[in-house]
């Protein structure tokens, strides 16, 4: 193994972490409004940004897994490849952690629409709290590449 396999591991890890976080949270919240849409299929558009509020956690490890391969070259030595996973632990922690609590906080949302349509717009601002951590640990995994 050199220093640029070790640069590809932390750049698939950083993907895939960030994918599973999403895919947890997005199973969280799928599952959730598949309950209220039961009920109420009119309260499809309400539901489905709190659905999808967990994917974009893996949109960003995708990004920074692009931009990050650009940085990794095959004369890379270990000490470059291990400050390359440094830059990504940032998105690599915060878009697995986020995405599954992202989840957790819209699926209440998504009961609470359930229950009362019209807080719909209202409770976006609580998970979309979360997504903010999501992007500071985005921008600094950016910066540090």
């Amino acid at each position: 193994m050199n220093g640029y396999s070790l640069a590809m591991i932390g750049i698939a890890l950083t993907v895939l972490l960030c994918g599973v976080g999403s895919c947890i949270g997005l199973m969280q919240t799928s599952s959730a409004a598949a309950g209220v849409l039961s009920e109420d299929p009119k309260k499809f558009g309400k539901v489905m940004v709190l659905v999808l509020l967990p994917a974009t956690q893996g949109l960003y490890g995708f990004i920074i897994g692009i931009i990050a391969s650009g940085s990794a070259t095959p004369e890379m030595d270990f000490a470059a490849a291990w400050a390359l996973i440094g830059a990504l632990l940032p998105i690599m922690i915060s878009g697995l952690t986020s995405a599954i609590f992202q989840g957790r906080s819209a699926v209440k949302c998504i009961y609470a629409v359930g229950k009362q349509e019209s807080l719909g717009g209202k409770l976006i601002v609580y998970p979309g709290m979360i997504e903010f951590y999501a992007i500071l640990g985005l921008i600094i995994s950016i910066m540090l590449v």
